[in-house]
Parts: structure tokens; C-alpha cells; sequence
């Protein structure tokens, strides 16, 4: 949005500079983009006066001056066809920048005679078009800054340009007018009153208007009237003036004033031509197939359902986006037929997306615009049209009623303080409120109907809270409403994903964090990919699916990676994936992937391919941070993504999964263009059942002074028995005393024979209470025996 200071003060009695105007208009919320001030760039230039003009003695074109400036005379070669003795011409010395040719003078020689600055065209001052000749005053005295000149018989040339960005919410601020309001509000002026007088009929209106039945939704109210009489000619300079200054080339009397009020007031109208318009006007949704010719000379198609304006021989208009260049007005028109109407921001701005338009009107017209202004806008306007092109207004002609946005909420003084944080006395609020165009009645506040951002209590203390400033919110303590520590506001779960987040971490994996969606192969990979998570409207083919695992997004992540040379990663995400889709068919999960080598190359050799054990103790470095039971199964037949041999499921009983480990499937990453080896763990925190007791404190530490014993055992099983088989018959053997089962050795072949295997294992006894005697730690031994004999069918080895 776009004003000049000087349009400003046409609604705003202000002796605010620029800069305070500026300051407080971001401070409301309007904020300030750019300010464009003229004098900067002029103010290095004065007037001067030619004493004598002289034929330049090798250049036929050019002039040898003798200039009057207040730094005595000047010699100065020109080449204008209008430098003659005694103008008044505006001069430029060395060392001025000139904005129109972009350069700083200096000294220069031109055919051998030295110039000592020169006298610039109004183009060369980037104050107009004319470069036929130097700019010549009218009035002036020699030294006077050119800035103050123009102030005093021009201002409009020095008048500084200020645009702001516009939220949606404030299409208020979309009129010069609505600007001023906020301003005053503020306190920076006065709100110059807008008071008006309905302008009488002269004639009943010649042309008729109706809405269709299935249109007023989108188009409520639409009025008008004829104006006929009227001479099309030129603007008057100052609104010439004020259209240029935010960019609009002034087209014609009639279309000055349209666009005026669209920029001042936020009201856009449209005019017709009379001459052109066959019959009535008709409001109504495009049947399909119907085009327009519009003023911006592009011809566009309508769909079905799409609002347009008709008269008997077709659409006339985009209706509240753009006329038609067919009922456009001209040079000859003489009567004239001035539209002003109220549209549904939705559907203007679905026919204009639609049709790929962006005009003044459908910006305002989609943001909003204030319904009970559309009939005063209208008289507004045709009192203009009156005063600037003369003619004889009709009386109006309405079709539709002003739709009711009439509202009103309670005033509570008190809530300044408890939803901002700020001590505003109530006189204060009511006060700004009203300046604000509010109307009170006791503490109920009604809506003014320019304002629908305002929807609730809670609008009213913004409103406020952003005149009163916000930079004068001040940071307090809050007291404590409650003696003691306070209730942790995290749920058991979230501080599990929290705690898992941050082991990983020290573990040295990089977090990743994607898109809850994936392409359908590469769900298809994991279990998903089916019709049930679908999404109905995906991003791109590549997020089509609900991802059924986190191991494909970080899978991806790692072979994007390796194609720009990062061949070792450590990849892990913490988040939601999905085995349906309805609400609830989620579960949370935590994943982790090695790929590559453990560590760099060195001259030891201990850089290695990453193997399922890296992820073993991963796995188990989560869970136990995690709060998992230390005494678990690792059992097989996990999901077909792992490598059917090297992979373990983490449970606890054979039905409750709280993790998987191992290898990825080699036809899985080659599927996603993994080089490498490539290993990886998931666990699911919701399976990890929560603690009997919660207790701000950890459990006292339960150790043993007594010494412990070890005791190794080597046993010739079958070679299909696995190893988590005989450990587990070990551990069973004795739970109070035993603490610890591992495996050390295995050896096949020798005197073993075919299909035999030594398994070599370590028990660890720890006693409570006494020192283990040699018949206590036979006792147990022989328990071990009997129950690895028992379960897995093998003898001690001799």
C-alpha cells in the first residue's frame, strides 16, 4: 500500500514528520517497507540565473554560459535550445550526483572550454518528462535551494512516498483513509471528519440491475446510478499528482477518480459506458464457455459458476475483479453508468486465481472491504465526477440489501493485564477503542463494519494493547501460584523420546528429521504403500504414502548422502509412523542406521565395515537410557526388510517386541541405492512398560563386598542350535546367584565330527550373603549342566 504525505494529511491534521509517522506506523503493525523522499536527492541543488549565452566557438549546438550562482560567476557549457540570457535555471555543481543520469559531476572540458557544472532538464532532476530543454523557473531567487522552491510552487514534487505491507487481516488499512484512523488513534493528529450529503436524483436511472437468486451469496448488494453529461477529458493536476506518486499512470478523468477511491477510501468502482451497454445489467454465475475482452486487452473463458456482469448482449465484466474493454470508457463518452458493489471475498478470489488475474480491485475485494460504505462510496464518488467532469446524477438503483455484520463484545479492562501483560487504565482502552470508530455501550464494544479481523474479546484487548505500543511491555516475574516444586508437564512417553534423542546423540548419530510421507516403492519396502495410507491430495508423487517405519526416510537420507561423496554416516529420527489411516493407527518409534565404515582409515587397521554388533549396542544403549528392563530375549523372524540371518528381535516374551537390530536386506538397499554395508535398530518406547513406581529419586545402590566367581563350561551341541539357546538355559540354571552369561568360543570341526560345534560359555556367580564354598559353586555347576543338557540335547565337552 502505497500514500504520500501530503494525501495523508488530507484526512489526518498532523504535524508529525515523516519519520514519526513512519515509526508509528510499524509500531501499529503497518509496517513500513519504503519511503521515497524526493528532497533527498534534491537537496544539494539551487537556483541560478544566466547573465549571457554565447555561441561555443567549435560547436554549432552548444552555448558558452556565464551563470549568476551564490558562489559568484560560472562558466558553463550547455547545449539546450532554450539557454538564453535571463532564466532562472537550476544548477547543479561539481560534486552533485544527478539522479536522472545516474552520475556525479565534475570539471569537465567540452571542445576545449571548460564547464563548470551544469543546468539540468526537469527529466534529469527525475521531476517529469521534459528534456527538450533546461528546466526554467518562473520565480526564484539566485542561491535558493531548489527543495524549498518546489515546496513553496510545486509541492507535490518533493512530496515523500510511503508504502507499507498490508497483512491480511487489515484490509482497513488498504485506504489512505483507514491509515489516517490508526494514526490518530495512536495520537499522532486529528481524524478529519468524512461527512457527506446524498446527492438528489436528477432522473429515474435508465439502466436497471439484478442479482440471480444462486448469486447472492457471492454477491449481496450491488448498486449504481447514471451520470449523464459528462466530459471525459484529463485529471486535474493534483490527482494526476497523486496516482503518479504511487506508481498508477493517470489514464482519464473518469478513471483517475475510480482508481482514487479505490486507493483512498478501499472502495473499488467501476464506470460503463452508457452508450455501449445494451439494456440492463445482470449479476449472475457464468454458465461456462462465455469469454470477456477486459481492459487489461487480454480476452479470457469462463467457467461454471464463476460471478460475471451482463447485459443484453453478453458479460460485460469480471465481476469485482476487472471490467470489459467493449463498455470501457473514452475520450466521446458522455453518459455514464457508475458501479459500486459488495462482493464474497472467497469467490472473487477463486474466479481470480482461476483466471490468473491480478487487478487493484480483486486485492481488496478478496480481503475485504467495508459493506456499509459501498452506497456512500458510490455518492462519494459521483460528487467527484460532478465537480471534475460535470454532468447530472440519476437516482440510485439497489439490487440486494447490505449484508449485516453488525456484532459486539464484551469489554473487560482487567484482561489487558492478564492476556498482554500491560497496566492500561480503563478510560484509556474505552477511549482508544472509540477513536478507533468502536461504538460502546456500557462494556459491550459493536464491531465498526470495516473491521472483520475483530472476532472476539480477545481482538478487542489487541487492539489496545497495539495502539497503547507494545514496546512499552515490560518483562515481570510471575509469582509462584503454587507452593513446592511443580508438576513436570511432560507425559512419561515424551520425556522417554526426549531421553532416547539425546543418547543417540552421544552416540554419535546425526538426528534427521523428514516429511511423515514417502513415495510408494519405498513403502512398499517396509510393510506399507497400501490404499489405507494414501494420501488424497500429496504433495508430489515422491510423498504419496504415510510412512509405515522411519528405516526408508533415513535410508534415502543416507544414499542422497553418498551420491555428493559422504560414504560413512550415523543417521537416527525420533517420530510418528503409520499402519493406517484413521486416528490412533499410529504408533511412536525411534530408529538408528550405521552405514559405512565405524571410523577413519588409520595405520593400525582399525577401521572396519559396520556389522550387526554395532547396532546391538546401540539398541541397548537407548533402551537402557530409556528406562527398558535389563533382562531381556533376543529372538528371530523379525520383518522381511531384515537380513533373515543377522538380525534380533529385543523382547520382552516372545509377543512383546521392544526392538529389532541387525542387517539390512541386501534387496532393500539395493532397492534404494545403498553402497555399503548398512545396519540399523528400531524400537518402539510405547512396548517398554513403565515403572510400578514413580519416584522423584533413584533406588540406593544394591552391590555385594563379596567376592565374585567365574566358571567356564564348554558344551558339543548340534550345529543348528543357537548360541541365545544355551545361554539362557545357563542363566535359568540358578536366577538368584547367577548374574551373567556370555559366550566366548566357538569351534567347529576336528575331532567334533559332522554337524557338531563347541560352544564355550562364562558364568558369573555373585553371592549376597556369604563367601561360595567349593561345593557350593559344584552344586551350581552341575545345575548348569543338567539344564544346557536338558535344552539344547548336548553333553560337556571333556
Amino acid at each position: 500500500m502505497k500514500f504520500t504525505l501530503s494525501w495523508l494529511k488530507e484526512h489526518l491534521d498532523t504535524t508529525a514528520t515523516v519519520d514519526e509517522i513512519c515509526d508509528a506506523l510499524t509500531d501499529l503493525g503497518l509496517e513500513v517497507e519504503e519511503v521515497v523522499n524526493p528532497a533527498d536527492t534534491l537537496k544539494a541543488f539551487t537556483l541560478a540565473k544566466i547573465e549571457a549565452a554565447e555561441q561555443h566557438p567549435d560547436a554549432d549546438r552548444l552555448r558558452v554560459c556565464k551563470v549568476i550562482t551564490d558562489e559568484g560567476e560560472k562558466q558553463i557549457v550547455c547545449g539546450a535550445p532554450n539557454a538564453r540570457a535571463g532564466i532562472t535555471v537550476v544548477l547543479c555543481k561539481p560534486g552533485d550526483y544527478v539522479p536522472g543520469l545516474d552520475f556525479t559531476l565534475s570539471v569537465g572540458k567540452i571542445r576545449g572550454v571548460e564547464s563548470h557544472g551544469m543546468m539540468a532538464s526537469w527529466r534529469e532532476l527525475q521531476l517529469g518528462e521534459d528534456h527538450d530543454g533546461i528546466a526554467e523557473l518562473d520565480s526564484g531567487d539566485v542561491g535558493d535551494k531548489l527543495v524549498d522552491w518546489l515546496a513553496a510552487n510545486d509541492p507535490a514534487k518533493v512530496d515523500p512516498m510511503i508504502e507499507i505491507a498490508i497483512t491480511p487481516n487489515r484490509p482497513d488499512a488498504l485506504g489512505v483513509y483507514g491509515i489516517a484512523r490508526d494514526l490518530a488513534a495512536r495520537g499522532l493528529g486529528e481524524l478529519k471528519s468524512r461527512d457527506y450529503s446524498p446527492l438528489p436524483g436528477k432522473f429515474p436511472c435508465p439502466i436497471k440491475v439484478t442479482i440471480d437468486d444462486d448469486t447472492l451469496d457471492g454477491a449481496p448488494v450491488f448498486a449504481g446510478r447514471v451520470i449523464r453529461g459528462v466530459k471525459n477529458g484529463p485529471s486535474p493536476k493534483w490527482l494526476q499528482d497523486r496516482l503518479t506518486a504511487i506508481g498508477l499512470r493517470p489514464i482519464s478523468a473518469l478513471v483517475d477518480i475510480t482508481n482514487f477511491f479505490t486507493f483512498d477510501q478501499n472502495r473499488p468502482l467501476h464506470v460503463f459506458d452508457v452508450a455501449k451497454v445494451a439494456g440492463n445489467l445482470r449479476v449472475h454465475r457464468a454458465k461456462g464457455g462465455e469469454t470477456l475482452l477486459a481492459l487489461d486487452e487480454k480476452e479470457y473463458t469462463f467457467s461454471a459458476g464463476q460471478m460475471v456482469i451482463s447485459d443484453d448482449n453478453g458479460v460485460e465484466s469480471i465481476a469485482g475483479i476487472m471490467g470489459g474493454e467493449v463498455t470501457g470508457c473514452t475520450e466521446e463518452t458522455v453518459d455514464v453508468f457508475l458501479e459500486s458493489a459488495f462482493w464474497d471475498h472467497i469467490q472473487i478470489a477463486t474466479t481470480g486465481r482461476a483466471l490468473k488475474i491480478n487487478s487493484d480491485a480483486r486485492y481488496r475485494f478478496e480481503r475485504g472491504v467495508d459493506p456499509e460504505f459501498t452506497v456512500e462510496g458510490l455518492e462519494r464518488a459521483s460528487q467527484m465526477i460532478l465537480d471534475l467532469c460535470g454532468g447530472e446524477p440519476s437516482e440510485i438503483v439497489i439490487a440486494g440489501d447490505v449484508p449485516n455484520h453488525a456484532r459486539a463484545y464484551a469489554l473487560k479492562p482487567e484482561r489487558v493485564q492478564s492476556l498482554v501483560g500491560m497496566e492500561i487504565p480503563e478510560s484509556d482502552q474505552r477511549q482508544t477503542l472509540t477513536r478507533l470508530g468502536f461504538r460502546l455501550e456500557g462494556n459491550l464494544a459493536h464491531v465498526p463494519s470495516w473491521r472483520p479481523d475483530v472476532q472476539g474479546e480477545a481482538d478487542l484487548v489487541e487492539e489496545v494493547a497495539r495502539i497503547a505500543s507494545l514496546t512499552k511491555l515490560q518483562g515481570k516475574p510471575l509469582p509462584r501460584l503454587t507452593p513446592g516444586i511443580p508438576k513436570p508437564v511432560m507425559t512419561p512417553q515424551q520425556r522417554r523420546m526426549q531421553m532416547a534423542r539425546r543418547t543417540s546423540a552421544a552416540l554419535g548419530y546425526n538426528e534427521l528429521v523428514s516429511y511423515t510421507f514417502i513415495d510408494q516403492a519405498a513403502a512398499a519396502l517396509f510393510g506399507g504403500g497400501d490404499d489405507v495410507t494414501k494420501l488424497a491430495n500429496p504433495i508430489s508423487s515422491e510423498m504419496s504414502h504415510m510412512r509405515p517405519d522411519l528405516l526408508p526416510g533415513l535410508l534415502q537420507a543416507a544414499a542422497r548422502n553418498q551420491a555428493r561423496g559422504f560414504m560413512d554416516l550415523a543417521l537416527f529420527e525420533a517420530g510418528p509412523v503409520f499402519h493406517g489411516g484413521e486416528p490412533g493407527e499410529q504408533r511412536e518409534q525411534i530408529a538408528g542406521l550405521l552405514v559405512g565404515k565405524n571410523g577413519p582409515k588409520d595405520v593400525h587397521g582399525a577401521s572396519r565395515d559396520v556389522d550387526v554388533f554395532d547396532a546391538k549396542a546401540d539398541i541397548e544403549a537407548v533402551l537402557s537410557a530409556i528406562g527398558a528392563p535389563a533382562k531381556v530375549q533376543i529372538l528371530r523372524d523379525g520383518d522381511a526388510w531384515w537380513h533373515p540371518g543377522r538380525h534380533g528381535r529385543i523382547c520382552l516374551g516372545p509377543k512383546k517386541t521392544l526392538g529389532v537390530f541387525g542387517e539390512v536386506h541386501p534387496k532393500v538397499l539395493a532397492e534404494l541405492g545403498i553402497k555399503g554395508a548398512a545396519v540399523a535398530f528400531t524400537i518402539w518406547p510405547e512396548e517398554i512398560p513403565l515403572p510400578r513406581k514413580s519416584a522423584t529419586t533413584r533406588a540406593a545402590l544394591d552391590i555385594s563386598d563379596l567376592q565374585a566367581v567365574e566358571r567356564d563350561f564348554a558344551f558339543v551341541v548340534d550345529a543348528g542350535v543357537e548360541a541365545l539357546t544355551l545361554v539362557n538355559a545357563a542363566a535359568g540354571a540358578d536366577k538368584a546367584l547367577i548374574t551373567d552369561v556370555r559366550v566366548f568360543d566357538e569351534f567347529i570341526g576336528g575331532s567334533l565330527g559332522e554337524g557338531k560345534k563347541s560352544l564355550a560359555i562364562t558364568v558369573r556367580l555373585q553371592p549376597t550373603d556369604k563367601t561360595l564354598k567349593e561345593k557350593d559353586i559344584e552344586a551350581v555347576s552341575e545345575k548348569i549342566i543338567a539344564k544346557v543338557t536338558k535344552a539344547t540335547g548336548g553333553e560337556l565337552r571333556g
